[in-house]
C-alpha cells in the first residue's frame, strides 16, 4: 500500500503547484470559453454534373476537384484546445448520383518524419484524417470513415451523441493516400448506399472532421468543440449543398462456404473421441435494405469460426462470467439493442446486466443426458442457430428501431452403449426475439424508448423440464437533456415474467441470483408450487456533464427479488436497492506538467429489499495525462460496512469485515515504438482475515510499421479465510463449510500482428493459464452476523478432521464417528487457448479466412507449483486443434 499512497501524495502536490503557477487572468478564460457559443461552420459541396468522378488514387489531381473551394482553418482540440494547430488540414467533397468523393490535403513540413503503421481494418494506427458524416442529421447517431496515411481504413457507427462507436460497422467503400513534398494527401469514395439519409430536394447533413498529427499526439477539428462541451455529434458543423439525391436501397448478398478439420487426442474405447473429425459447411448472410433508413439482416447457418476464443477465466464467489459478444452479426448495430439495466458513471451498479446479451443464443447445450456406467456421451459444443434475422435503423423522423428474431435448433446428445445407440434432447428447439425502439423530440435533446423479449422453447420433455418454458421482458426509458445538453435527467423501468414447469420455477427461486431459501430472510421464501415468476427492475439518474471542470450524477437502482432476466439478458444479482453519487473535476488546458488530469469522488450503498444494509464504499481516484504522454491512474475504497446474502448459497447472511483497497496503473507513451504498461490492484480486510492482488505488466514492441508484437503477463493472490466450500446436511444441522484458502493465478496473453498490406493481415494470439487453490483450516458458519471475525464460525482442529483417499471426514464431537465427509476441494486448472488467423480482403467486402485453434484444458496437480503445473500439462500434451479455411464473397445488387 506504501508506494500507491506515495504516488498519489506525490501526484497531487505537484498538481496543486501547477495549478497555483496559474494566472487568475487565464482561469477567468478557461471558465468564460467554456460557456461560449461555438459558431457552426458551414461548407457548401456540389454535383460533378457530366464530369470524370475523381479517380480514387489519393492524388487530388483531377479536374473535377475544380468545381469546389476548400475548406480549413482547423483548430487544435487536444492535448491544448482551441489554439493553432502543428499543421493545416483542408478538403474538398464533392458528389454524384452514387457517390460522396472526399478529397483531403494534410500539411506536414517534414514529410519523412509521416508515421504510416499498418494495422487491420479499424486499427487507427499512426497518422490518420477521419471524417463523421450525421447523414441522419439528428445530431445523435453518425457515419465514420478513416484514413491512415499507410492507406488503412476504419469505420464505426456512432450512436448515442457520441457516447458509442461501434467498429463492428464494415461498410464498402474506397480509399488511398499518397505521401509528397507538402505532407500527405487521401481521396475517400463513400457510396450513398452505405449511408442513411432523407429524401428531402435539398439535403442537410452534420458534418465533422478529426486529423491525428501523430509526433505531438495532437487532434485537430474542423469544427471547434470545447473539451467541456457534452456530446459529440450535435456539435457537428454542416455540409449544404446537396441536392435531388435519391436514397439508395442496400441489398447485399455473402455466401460462405467453409471447410474445418479437428485433431485431438484419441480416447482409448470411446467411438465420439478417435482423434479427428472433418466438415464442410455453408451459409449465407444478406443485407437488405427495405428502406433507405431501415435495413433487414438475414443470416442462415451462420458461422463463427474465425472468432477469437474467450479468455480463461474462474470465478470461485458462484456468479456467471460476463464475456464480451465477437460474433460479427450479433456485434454490428448491437447499440441498437443495447437496454442497460443501471450503467452509471459512479461505482459498482452492476454495469454488465442488460436486458439483452447475445450470447444467449447458440449457447451451449444445457441439458445431460441420462446414462449408465460404461456409456460414451457425445454432446455438441454449441446450439446450432438455424436462422437469424435483425431490422433495424433510424428513421428520418428520429425513430431507432430494432428488431431480432432467431431461431436455435433442437439438438441431442448421442450414448453408445457397445455400439447400441440412442438419442436424448439436450436443447430444445428455442425461438429468441428483441425488439427495440427510440424517439428523438425536443429537437433532438431527449428520447423515450422500449424493449421487449422473448424466449419460448418448444416440447420441454422429461429432463429439460428444469428451464423456462417461456421468459418474457418489457421496459421503458427516457433521457431528457437541457441547458445545451449540459443537464440530464434519465432512467428506466423493467419488468420480467418467465414460466415453466414447478421444477424450473424452484430453481429460479433458489438460483445464485436470488436465492429465496436464505433461511434468515424473511421477506423471501420458496414456494414449490409457483409455475411463473413477475419482477420488477430500473434506474433513476441525475447529472451534469459540461460546462466547466465540474461535473456530477446521483441516482438509483433496483432489482426486485423475482427479477429474471438470464433466458436472453445479463443478470448477476437481485434483491438489491442501490444509491450512488459521483462528482468529477477536470482540467480543460494543458500545463507543464499535465495534459489532462481528472479527479473522482463517488460512494455508493446498498440494502436487500428487507432493508438490510449489505454495502456502503467511498471511492477516490484520479487518471492523469502527462505531458510527456504517459499515462497513469489511482484509487483508492473504503468499505465501512460489508454483508453478503449470497456467500453462503443459501445459508444466512453474512458479515464481511470492513476493508480498504486501491489500485494503480501507469502507460508509457502509446505512440513510441516500444511501450509498457503496468497495473496492480489489491484488498485487504481490516483484521486480515482476506487479502488479494493482482498486477499485469507488459509491453508492446512495433520494430516496424507492418509488425506489432505485445507480451502481457498477469499474476493475482487470492488469500480468504473464510472461502465457501459446501452446505453439508448432518444429523446437527446445515453446516455452512468454509475453510481457508490459498488462490494463485498466472496467465500470459501473447499477441503478433503482421500486416502485409492493409488486405492482408496475419493475427495471433495465445494465452496460458493455471489456477490454483489449496484449502486448510475448514470451519462451519455458527453466527454469520457477529462483530469479530472469529465469532462467526467453529474452527476444526487436527482431532477432528482425517483425510482419506481425497475425502476429508469431521467427528465434531470426538466420539470416534465420522460426523460428515467432504471431497478435496483444491483444484488447479490449466489451459492453453490459441487463435492464429489470416485475413485477406481480395476485394471490398469479400474475404478468405485461414485459422488454426488450438486448446490443452486439464486438471493439474494441487501440489505442484504454478510453473511446474503449466509446464506437465501444456507442453508434451495432445492439443485440440482445429483448421478452418472460410471463403466468403459479397454481392453488391
Amino acid at each position: 500500500m506504501r508506494s500507491p499512497t506515495l504516488f498519489l501524495c506525490v501526484f497531487l502536490f505537484s498538481y496543486f503547484i501547477c495549478a497555483q503557477e496559474t494566472s487568475t487572468s487565464e482561469n477567468q478564460a478557461q471558465e468564460q470559453d467554456s460557456t461560449e457559443i461555438v459558431p457552426k461552420k458551414i461548407y457548401v459541396t456540389n454535383d460533378i454534373g457530366d464530369e470524370e468522378p475523381p479517380a480514387v488514387d489519393g492524388l487530388l489531381n483531377d479536374s473535377v476537384w475544380n468545381r469546389v473551394e476548400w475548406t480549413g482553418d482547423y483548430i487544435e482540440n487536444q492535448p491544448d484546445e482551441n489554439t493553432p494547430p502543428s499543421y493545416q488540414t483542408k478538403f474538398k467533397i464533392v458528389y454524384d448520383s452514387k457517390n460522396l468523393y472526399i478529397g483531403v490535403r494534410c500539411y506536414d513540413a517534414e514529410p519523412d518524419k509521416i508515421i504510416k503503421r499498418l494495422s487491420r481494418r479499424d486499427g487507427f494506427e499512426g497518422d490518420w484524417v477521419e471524417f463523421n458524416i450525421d447523414s441522419y442529421h439528428d445530431k445523435r447517431t453518425a457515419f465514420s470513415f478513416t484514413v491512415t496515411a499507410a492507406g488503412v481504413k476504419g469505420d464505426e457507427f456512432i450512436s448515442n451523441n457520441g457516447n458509442n462507436w461501434d467498429g463492428s460497422w464494415n461498410p464498402i467503400w474506397y480509399t488511398k493516400s499518397n505521401i509528397d513534398d507538402e505532407g500527405w494527401t487521401a481521396e475517400l469514395r463513400i457510396p450513398l448506399s452505405q449511408l442513411k439519409f432523407s429524401s428531402s430536394d435539398n439535403q442537410v447533413w452534420g458534418l465533422q472532421s478529426t486529423r491525428r498529427f501523430f509526433r505531438a499526439e495532437e487532434r485537430s477539428l474542423w469544427q471547434r468543440k470545447p473539451i467541456d462541451q457534452p456530446g459529440w455529434v450535435s456539435e457537428f458543423g454542416e455540409l449544404h449543398g446537396l441536392k435531388n439525391i435519391e436514397p439508395q436501397k442496400q441489398l447485399e448478398i455473402q455466401p460462405y462456404t467453409v471447410a474445418s478439420s479437428e485433431t485431438y487426442e484419441a480416447e482409448v474405447g470411446n467411438p465420439f473421441r478417435d482423434g479427428s473429425e472433418t466438415d464442410i459447411a455453408f451459409g449465407l448472410d444478406a443485407k437488405i435494405g427495405i428502406t433507405n433508413d431501415l435495413t433487414l439482416d438475414l443470416t442462415v447457418n451462420p458461422d463463427f469460426g474465425q472468432v477469437e476464443a474467450d479468455p480463461s477465466a474462474i470465478a470461485l464467489d458462484g456468479f456467471q462470467i460476463f464475456f464480451r459478444e465477437q460474433r460479427p452479426f450479433f456485434v454490428e448495430n448491437k447499440n441498437i439493442f443495447d437496454f442497460n439495466v443501471s450503467r452509471s458513471e459512479a461505482g459498482n451498479t452492476f454495469g454488465s446486466d442488460n436486458v439483452f446479451y447475445s450470447r444467449r443464443i447458440g449457447r451451449s447445450p444445457q441439458g445431460y443426458p441420462n446414462t449408465n456406467e460404461g456409456e460414451f456421451v457425445e454432446i455438441p459444443d454449441n446450439t446450432q442457430i438455424i436462422g437469424a434475422a435483425k431490422f433495424s435503423g433510424k428513421t428520418e423522423n428520429g425513430w431507432a428501431i430494432g428488431v431480432l428474431e432467431s431461431v436455435t435448433a433442437k439438438k441431442y446428445a448421442t450414448i453408445d452403449n457397445n455400439g447400441d445407440r440412442r438419442r436424448e434432447v439436450v436443447e430444445p428447439l428455442t425461438n429468441y426475439f428483441v425488439g427495440r425502439a427510440q424517439k428523438d423530440f425536443n429537437d433532438r435533446n431527449s428520447y423515450v424508448g422500449g424493449v421487449f423479449t422473448a424466449t419460448n422453447r418448444d416440447n420441454l420433455t422429461e429432463g429439460l423440464d428444469f428451464l423456462h418454458k417461456s421468459a418474457y421482458t418489457g421496459g421503458l426509458d427516457f433521457k431528457h437533456q437541457w441547458k445545451d445538453r449540459v443537464w440530464y435527467l434519465g432512467g428506466n423501468v423493467i419488468l420480467s415474467h418467465v414460466q415453466g414447469s414447478e421444477e424450473a420455477i424452484q430453481n429460479t427461486q433458489q438460483s445464485i441470483t436470488r436465492l429465496f431459501q436464505r433461511v434468515d430472510a424473511e421477506h423471501v421464501e420458496v414456494d414449490e408450487d409457483k409455475t411463473s415468476l413477475t419482477g420488477s427492475g430500473g434506474n433513476i439518474q441525475l447529472g451534469k456533464i459540461g460546462d466547466g471542470h465540474w461535473r456530477f450524477e446521483t441516482g438509483g437502482t433496483w432489482r426486485s427479488p423475482e427479477l429474471e432476466l438470464n433466458d436472453i439478458g445479463f443478470q448477476r444479482q437481485a434483491d438489491d436497492i442501490r444509491h450512488y453519487t459521483w462528482v468529477g473535476y477536470q482540467t480543460l488546458k494543458p500545463d507543464s506538467t499535465f495534459r489532462r488530469v481528472g479527479i473522482n469522488y463517488n460512494h455508493w450503498s446498498a440494502w436487500d429489499f428487507a432493508g438490510n444494509q449489505n454495502e456502503l464504499r467511498f471511492n477516490t481516484n484520479s487518471w492523469q495525462n502527462w505531458s510527456n504522454n504517459w499515462f497513469s491512474n489511482v484509487g483508492f475504497n473504503y468499505a465501512p460496512i460489508r454483508y453478503s446474502n449470497f456467500a453462503l448459497r443459501g445459508g444466512p447472511r453474512l458479515r464481511l469485515t470492513p476493508e480498504v483497497s486501491f489500485w494503480n496503473g501507469i502507460g508509457t507513451d502509446g505512440r513510441k515504438k516500444l511501450r509498457f504498461n503496468l497495473f496492480h490492484n489489491g484488498r485487504k480486510a481490516l483484521d486480515n482475515s482476506m487479502r488479494r492482488y493482482y498486477v499485469e505488466f507488459g509491453f508492446r514492441y512495433q520494430p516496424i510499421d507492418a509488425l506489432r508484437i505485445s507480451i502481457f503477463p498477469e499474476y493475482s493472490i487470492n488469500n480468504d479465510k473464510l472461502q465457501y466450500i459446501s452446505n453439508i446436511d448432518t444429523d446437527d444441522g446445515v453446516r455452512y463449510l468454509n475453510g481457508q484458502i490459498e488462490q494463485r493465478t498466472l496467465s500470459m496473453s501473447v499477441r503478433l500482428n503482421f500486416n502485409i498490406n492493409p488486405n492482408l493481415t496475419v493475427q495471433y494470439w495465445g494465452q496460458p493459464f493455471i489456477s490454483r487453490g489449496r484449502y486448510s483450516n475448514f470451519k462451519h458458519v455458527t453466527n454469520a452476523t457477529a462483530k469479530n471475525f472469529e465469532d462467526r464460525f467453529l474452527q476444526y482442529n487436527a482431532q477432528q478432521v482425517s483425510f482419506l483417499d481425497d475425502t476429508y471426514s469431521v467427528d465434531e464431537n470426538l466420539d470416534g464417528n465420522t460426523d460428515f465427509s467432504f471431497g478435496n476441494p483444491d483444484f488447479s486448472f490449466v489451459q492453453f487457448r490459441s487463435n492464429l488467423v489470416v485475413r485477406w480482403e481480395y476485394i471490398p467486402g469479400s474475404e478468405i479466412f485461414l485459422v488454426w485453434s488450438q486448446d490443452v484444458s486439464q486438471s493439474g496437480n494441487p501440489t505442484d507449483g504454478l510453473l511446474t503445473g503449466l509446464n506437465d500439462n501444456i507442453f508434451g500434451q495432445t492439443p485440440q486443434n482445429i483448421f478452418l479455411l472460410k471463403a466468403t464473397y459479397r454481392f453488391v445488387l
